[in-house]
Protein backbone atom coordinates (compact mmCIF):
# COMPACT_ATOMS: atom_id res chain seq x y z
CA UNK A 1 0.00 0.00 0.00
CA UNK A 2 3.02 2.15 0.52
CA UNK A 3 4.29 1.89 -2.40
CA UNK A 4 1.29 2.87 -3.78
CA UNK A 5 1.32 6.21 -2.21
CA UNK A 6 5.10 6.50 -3.26
CA UNK A 7 4.12 5.67 -6.60
CA UNK A 8 1.20 8.91 -6.57
CA UNK A 9 3.23 11.17 -5.00
CA UNK A 10 6.00 10.52 -7.37
CA UNK A 11 3.58 11.02 -10.06
CA UNK A 12 2.43 14.12 -8.98
CA UNK A 13 6.07 15.36 -7.90
CA UNK A 14 6.92 14.34 -11.86
CA UNK A 15 3.55 16.55 -13.22
CA UNK A 16 4.07 19.28 -11.17
CA UNK A 17 7.86 19.60 -12.39
CA UNK A 18 7.31 18.43 -15.80
CA UNK A 19 4.45 20.53 -16.83
CA UNK A 20 3.89 23.30 -13.96
CA UNK A 21 7.30 24.59 -13.21
CA UNK A 22 8.23 23.40 -17.06
CA UNK A 23 5.01 25.72 -18.13
CA UNK A 24 6.78 28.86 -17.65
CA UNK A 25 8.68 31.35 -20.08
CA UNK A 26 9.79 34.72 -20.66
CA UNK A 27 10.12 37.01 -23.95
CA UNK A 28 13.24 38.92 -24.43
CA UNK A 29 12.95 42.30 -25.11
CA UNK A 30 14.02 41.93 -28.89
CA UNK A 31 11.65 38.93 -29.21
CA UNK A 32 8.01 38.52 -29.61
CA UNK A 33 5.53 35.27 -29.05
CA UNK A 34 2.22 33.59 -30.76
CA UNK A 35 0.88 30.86 -28.87
CA UNK A 36 -0.49 28.11 -30.21
CA UNK A 37 -3.35 25.89 -28.69
CA UNK A 38 -3.51 22.20 -30.00
CA UNK A 39 -1.65 23.36 -32.78
CA UNK A 40 -4.13 26.45 -33.83
CA UNK A 41 -3.01 29.96 -33.67
CA UNK A 42 -4.48 31.98 -31.09
CA UNK A 43 -6.27 34.36 -33.10
CA UNK A 44 -7.90 38.12 -32.59
CA UNK A 45 -11.57 37.11 -33.44
CA UNK A 46 -12.59 39.30 -37.04
CA UNK A 47 -9.69 40.68 -37.14
CA UNK A 48 -7.31 40.30 -40.55
CA UNK A 49 -4.31 41.96 -42.09
CA UNK A 50 -6.86 43.37 -44.28
CA UNK A 51 -7.72 45.53 -41.37
CA UNK A 52 -4.48 46.93 -40.93
CA UNK A 53 -3.33 49.93 -42.77
CA UNK A 54 0.11 47.79 -44.07
CA UNK A 55 -2.89 46.37 -46.60
CA UNK A 56 -3.14 49.34 -48.09
CA UNK A 57 0.16 48.69 -50.05
CA UNK A 58 -1.24 45.53 -51.78
CA UNK A 59 -3.21 45.39 -55.29
CA UNK A 60 -6.72 44.78 -55.64
CA UNK A 61 -5.92 41.30 -56.66
CA UNK A 62 -3.47 40.28 -53.92
CA UNK A 63 -5.50 41.37 -50.74
CA UNK A 64 -7.48 38.51 -51.19
CA UNK A 65 -4.44 36.31 -51.37
CA UNK A 66 -3.01 37.75 -48.51
CA UNK A 67 -5.23 37.61 -46.04
CA UNK A 68 -4.21 36.30 -43.24
CA UNK A 69 -5.78 36.19 -39.67
CA UNK A 70 -4.18 39.01 -36.90
CA UNK A 71 -2.78 36.47 -33.70
CA UNK A 72 -2.11 37.67 -30.11
CA UNK A 73 0.91 38.90 -29.98
CA UNK A 74 2.43 38.37 -26.12
CA UNK A 75 4.95 41.66 -25.79
CA UNK A 76 8.26 41.35 -23.75
CA UNK A 77 8.73 40.10 -19.80
CA UNK A 78 7.27 37.20 -18.12
CA UNK A 79 7.29 34.66 -16.59
CA UNK A 80 4.24 33.94 -18.34
CA UNK A 81 2.36 30.51 -18.04
CA UNK A 82 1.35 27.47 -20.75
CA UNK A 83 -0.14 24.31 -20.53
CA UNK A 84 1.03 21.17 -21.84
CA UNK A 85 -0.83 21.16 -25.09
CA UNK A 86 0.24 24.97 -26.04
CA UNK A 87 3.24 25.60 -27.60
CA UNK A 88 5.04 29.07 -27.97
CA UNK A 89 7.00 30.42 -30.92
CA UNK A 90 9.28 33.02 -30.57
CA UNK A 91 10.74 35.49 -33.30
CA UNK A 92 13.62 38.00 -32.97
CA UNK A 93 11.81 41.60 -34.40
CA UNK A 94 15.83 43.36 -34.52
CA UNK A 95 16.41 44.73 -37.56
CA UNK A 96 18.69 42.55 -39.48
CA UNK A 97 21.70 43.79 -42.53
CA UNK A 98 22.32 40.89 -45.37
CA UNK A 99 24.13 41.75 -48.99
CA UNK A 100 21.39 42.13 -52.06
CA UNK A 101 23.30 39.24 -53.50
CA UNK A 102 22.36 36.73 -51.08
CA UNK A 103 20.78 33.78 -52.00
CA UNK A 104 19.30 31.82 -48.88
CA UNK A 105 18.79 28.65 -51.13
CA UNK A 106 22.31 28.79 -52.74
CA UNK A 107 24.88 30.76 -50.93
CA UNK A 108 27.67 29.98 -54.24
CA UNK A 109 24.77 32.26 -56.18
CA UNK A 110 25.91 35.73 -57.15
CA UNK A 111 29.12 35.04 -56.97
CA UNK A 112 29.30 34.24 -53.16
CA UNK A 113 26.55 36.14 -52.82
CA UNK A 114 28.97 39.69 -52.96
CA UNK A 115 27.31 40.90 -56.34
CA UNK A 116 23.97 40.46 -58.07
CA UNK A 117 23.60 40.49 -61.50
CA UNK A 118 21.09 42.98 -63.92
CA UNK A 119 20.46 43.81 -67.49
CA UNK A 120 19.76 47.26 -68.44
CA UNK A 121 17.95 48.82 -71.26
CA UNK A 122 20.73 48.13 -73.74
CA UNK A 123 21.44 44.95 -73.09
CA UNK A 124 24.21 45.58 -71.02
CA UNK A 125 25.44 42.89 -67.71
CA UNK A 126 26.29 44.84 -64.98
CA UNK A 127 26.97 44.04 -61.49
CA UNK A 128 25.10 45.50 -58.45
CA UNK A 129 26.42 45.78 -54.79
CA UNK A 130 24.47 46.80 -51.64
CA UNK A 131 22.56 45.82 -48.93
CA UNK A 132 19.28 45.77 -47.41
CA UNK A 133 17.83 46.27 -44.15
CA UNK A 134 14.80 43.78 -42.78
CA UNK A 135 13.22 42.77 -39.76
CA UNK A 136 10.07 40.77 -39.07
CA UNK A 137 6.48 42.64 -38.94
CA UNK A 138 4.97 41.89 -35.30
CA UNK A 139 1.84 42.93 -36.91
CA UNK A 140 1.79 39.92 -39.45
CA UNK A 141 3.68 37.35 -37.62
CA UNK A 142 1.24 35.07 -38.67
CA UNK A 143 2.20 35.45 -42.23
CA UNK A 144 6.08 34.61 -40.80
CA UNK A 145 5.44 31.96 -38.52
CA UNK A 146 2.42 30.24 -40.21
CA UNK A 147 1.62 31.65 -43.83
CA UNK A 148 4.83 31.59 -45.45
CA UNK A 149 7.17 28.21 -45.23
CA UNK A 150 10.65 30.34 -45.71
CA UNK A 151 9.94 34.11 -45.40
CA UNK A 152 13.11 35.34 -46.18
CA UNK A 153 13.59 33.35 -49.41
CA UNK A 154 10.33 35.15 -50.62
CA UNK A 155 11.42 38.26 -49.66
CA UNK A 156 14.83 38.45 -51.03
CA UNK A 157 13.58 36.64 -54.27
CA UNK A 158 10.60 39.49 -54.43
CA UNK A 159 13.73 42.56 -54.31
CA UNK A 160 15.60 40.87 -56.38
CA UNK A 161 12.89 40.82 -59.21
CA UNK A 162 11.48 44.19 -58.50
CA UNK A 163 15.37 45.39 -58.77
CA UNK A 164 15.91 43.78 -61.92
CA UNK A 165 12.70 45.01 -63.68
CA UNK A 166 13.59 48.45 -62.54
CA UNK A 167 17.51 48.27 -64.04
CA UNK A 168 16.00 46.70 -67.04
CA UNK A 169 13.52 49.72 -67.25
CA UNK A 170 15.30 52.64 -65.84
CA UNK A 171 15.22 55.87 -68.00
CA UNK A 172 16.86 58.82 -66.71
CA UNK A 173 14.24 61.54 -65.98
CA UNK A 174 14.57 64.81 -68.14
CA UNK A 175 13.35 67.94 -66.93
CA UNK A 176 12.92 71.46 -68.74
CA UNK A 177 13.17 74.95 -67.17
CA UNK A 178 9.61 74.76 -65.60
CA UNK A 179 10.56 71.70 -63.28
CA UNK A 180 8.77 68.90 -65.85
CA UNK A 181 9.14 65.41 -66.25
CA UNK A 182 9.73 65.60 -70.12
CA UNK A 183 10.33 61.69 -70.54
CA UNK A 184 6.65 61.55 -68.89
CA UNK A 185 4.76 63.99 -71.57
CA UNK A 186 7.02 63.09 -74.21
CA UNK A 187 9.14 66.30 -75.08
CA UNK A 188 12.54 66.29 -76.50
CA UNK A 189 14.67 67.23 -73.24
CA UNK A 190 16.26 71.19 -73.20
CA UNK A 191 20.23 71.66 -73.59
CA UNK A 192 21.39 72.01 -69.67
CA UNK A 193 21.89 75.47 -68.31
CA UNK A 194 25.24 76.86 -69.43
CA UNK A 195 24.78 74.09 -72.49
CA UNK A 196 24.92 75.41 -76.11
CA UNK A 197 23.16 73.25 -79.34
CA UNK A 198 26.59 72.13 -79.72
CA UNK A 199 26.81 70.12 -76.71
CA UNK A 200 23.43 68.94 -76.54
CA UNK A 201 23.99 66.32 -78.95
CA UNK A 202 26.83 64.95 -77.16
CA UNK A 203 24.93 65.62 -73.84
CA UNK A 204 21.84 63.41 -75.03
CA UNK A 205 24.69 60.75 -75.55
CA UNK A 206 25.98 60.63 -72.14
CA UNK A 207 22.43 60.64 -70.79
CA UNK A 208 21.28 57.57 -72.93
CA UNK A 209 23.76 54.80 -71.78
CA UNK A 210 22.26 53.31 -68.95
CA UNK A 211 25.23 52.57 -66.83
CA UNK A 212 25.34 56.93 -66.64
CA UNK A 213 22.01 57.21 -66.09
CA UNK A 214 21.95 54.04 -63.23
CA UNK A 215 24.36 55.34 -61.44
CA UNK A 216 23.44 59.69 -61.52
CA UNK A 217 19.99 58.65 -59.82
CA UNK A 218 20.75 56.07 -57.46
CA UNK A 219 19.38 57.49 -54.74
CA UNK A 220 15.83 57.55 -56.90
CA UNK A 221 16.36 54.11 -57.54
CA UNK A 222 16.87 53.24 -53.70
CA UNK A 223 13.49 55.75 -53.24
CA UNK A 224 11.74 53.49 -55.47
CA UNK A 225 13.15 49.86 -54.19
CA UNK A 226 11.93 50.95 -50.62
CA UNK A 227 8.01 52.15 -52.07
CA UNK A 228 8.28 49.26 -54.21
CA UNK A 229 9.00 46.55 -51.06
CA UNK A 230 6.57 48.68 -48.47
CA UNK A 231 3.92 45.51 -48.91
CA UNK A 232 6.37 43.01 -48.24
CA UNK A 233 5.06 43.22 -44.07
CA UNK A 234 1.58 42.21 -46.00
CA UNK A 235 2.73 39.51 -48.15
CA UNK A 236 5.43 37.66 -45.56
CA UNK A 237 5.23 39.24 -42.47
CA UNK A 238 8.69 40.92 -43.27
CA UNK A 239 9.61 44.51 -43.35
CA UNK A 240 12.45 46.13 -45.84
CA UNK A 241 13.18 49.03 -44.13
CA UNK A 242 15.49 49.77 -46.64
CA UNK A 243 17.45 49.34 -49.64
CA UNK A 244 20.88 50.82 -50.18
CA UNK A 245 22.14 50.28 -53.44
CA UNK A 246 25.98 51.05 -53.21
CA UNK A 247 27.99 50.39 -56.69
CA UNK A 248 27.17 49.52 -60.28
CA UNK A 249 29.65 47.74 -62.20
CA UNK A 250 29.28 47.65 -66.01
CA UNK A 251 31.29 44.68 -67.88
CA UNK A 252 35.04 45.12 -68.25
CA UNK A 253 34.84 45.06 -72.15
CA UNK A 254 32.25 48.57 -71.49
CA UNK A 255 34.26 49.93 -69.00
CA UNK A 256 37.43 51.81 -70.60
CA UNK A 257 34.93 52.72 -73.33
CA UNK A 258 32.61 54.21 -70.92
CA UNK A 259 35.21 56.15 -68.75
CA UNK A 260 36.73 57.53 -72.36
CA UNK A 261 32.91 58.90 -73.09
CA UNK A 262 32.33 60.19 -69.62
CA UNK A 263 36.54 61.88 -70.01
CA UNK A 264 35.40 63.56 -73.15
CA UNK A 265 32.08 64.80 -71.96
CA UNK A 266 33.27 66.33 -68.62
CA UNK A 267 35.98 68.02 -70.97
CA UNK A 268 33.63 69.64 -73.37
CA UNK A 269 31.36 70.43 -70.31
CA UNK A 270 34.37 72.39 -68.55
CA UNK A 271 35.17 74.34 -71.22
CA UNK A 272 31.12 75.29 -71.53
CA UNK A 273 31.31 76.35 -67.99
CA UNK A 274 34.73 78.25 -68.21
CA UNK A 275 33.31 80.16 -71.59
CA UNK A 276 29.59 80.96 -69.91
CA UNK A 277 31.45 81.84 -67.00
CA UNK A 278 34.02 84.62 -68.64
CA UNK A 279 30.95 85.40 -70.63
CA UNK A 280 29.03 85.86 -67.63
CA UNK A 281 31.82 88.12 -66.27
CA UNK A 282 31.84 90.51 -69.37
CA UNK A 283 28.40 91.21 -68.80
CA UNK A 284 28.37 92.09 -65.21
CA UNK A 285 31.23 94.72 -66.14
CA UNK A 286 29.19 95.83 -68.99
CA UNK A 287 26.05 96.35 -66.71
CA UNK A 288 28.75 98.17 -63.98
CA UNK A 289 30.01 100.53 -67.00
CA UNK A 290 26.59 101.29 -68.03
CA UNK A 291 25.63 102.08 -64.11
CA UNK A 292 28.54 104.50 -63.82
CA UNK A 293 28.03 106.73 -66.62
CA UNK A 294 24.62 106.72 -65.80
CA UNK A 295 25.08 108.25 -62.59
CA UNK A 296 28.03 110.76 -63.75
CA UNK A 297 25.93 111.89 -66.13
CA UNK A 298 22.89 112.14 -63.44
CA UNK A 299 25.84 113.64 -61.26
CA UNK A 300 26.19 116.61 -64.87
CA UNK A 301 22.23 117.09 -64.41
CA UNK A 302 21.71 117.64 -61.50
CA UNK A 303 22.84 121.18 -60.48
CA UNK A 304 21.54 122.36 -63.98
CA UNK A 305 17.85 121.05 -62.79
CA UNK A 306 18.56 122.35 -59.24
CA UNK A 307 19.86 126.24 -61.13
CA UNK A 308 16.44 125.68 -62.76
CA UNK A 309 14.50 125.31 -59.98
CA UNK A 310 16.11 128.46 -58.45
CA UNK A 311 15.26 130.71 -61.86
CA UNK A 312 11.61 129.75 -61.21
CA UNK A 313 11.47 130.64 -58.12
CA UNK A 314 13.22 133.88 -58.43
CA UNK A 315 11.06 134.68 -61.63
CA UNK A 316 7.49 134.31 -59.07
CA UNK A 317 9.02 137.25 -56.66
CA UNK A 318 8.76 139.48 -59.91
CA UNK A 319 10.24 140.61 -63.46
CA UNK A 320 13.13 142.29 -62.04
CA UNK A 321 14.81 139.69 -59.61
CA UNK A 322 16.43 138.60 -62.69
CA UNK A 323 17.68 140.85 -64.32
CA UNK A 324 19.18 141.67 -60.44
CA UNK A 325 19.97 138.05 -60.51
CA UNK A 326 22.04 138.50 -63.89
CA UNK A 327 23.68 141.53 -63.14
CA UNK A 328 25.40 139.69 -59.77
CA UNK A 329 26.22 136.97 -62.12
CA UNK A 330 27.97 139.07 -64.36
CA UNK A 331 29.87 141.06 -61.49
CA UNK A 332 30.70 138.00 -59.73
CA UNK A 333 32.37 137.03 -63.12
CA UNK A 334 33.85 140.62 -64.15
CA UNK A 335 35.72 140.52 -60.22
CA UNK A 336 37.13 137.28 -61.30
CA UNK A 337 38.30 137.55 -65.15
CA UNK A 338 41.76 139.22 -66.14
CA UNK A 339 40.52 140.73 -69.46
CA UNK A 340 37.28 141.73 -70.41
CA UNK A 341 35.71 142.21 -74.08
CA UNK A 342 33.16 144.38 -74.63
CA UNK A 343 31.03 144.63 -77.78
CA UNK A 344 31.48 148.49 -79.18
CA UNK A 345 28.45 149.74 -80.67
CA UNK A 346 27.53 151.54 -84.18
Amino acid sequence: MGSCFGIFFGFIAWFLARYALGGLYTVNQNERAVKTIFGRAERIPGKTTLNDPIADYLRAEEKERYNYPQVRVIPPGGPYFKWPWERIYKVSVATQTVNMAFDPQDPKANLNGTMLEAVTKDQLNTGLTGQIRYRVSERNLYAYLFGVKQPIVHVMGYFVSVLRERIASFEAPRKGADGLDLTVIGKAAPPPDGATAESAPLDNAIAGISINDLRKNLRDINEHMDKECLSSSARYGMVLDASLITGIDPPPEVESALAAINTAHNQVSSEISLAQATADQKIVQSKRAVEIETLKAQAEVEPLNWLAEQLGELKKSGPEVLASYLRNVRLKLFSQAQQIILEAKR
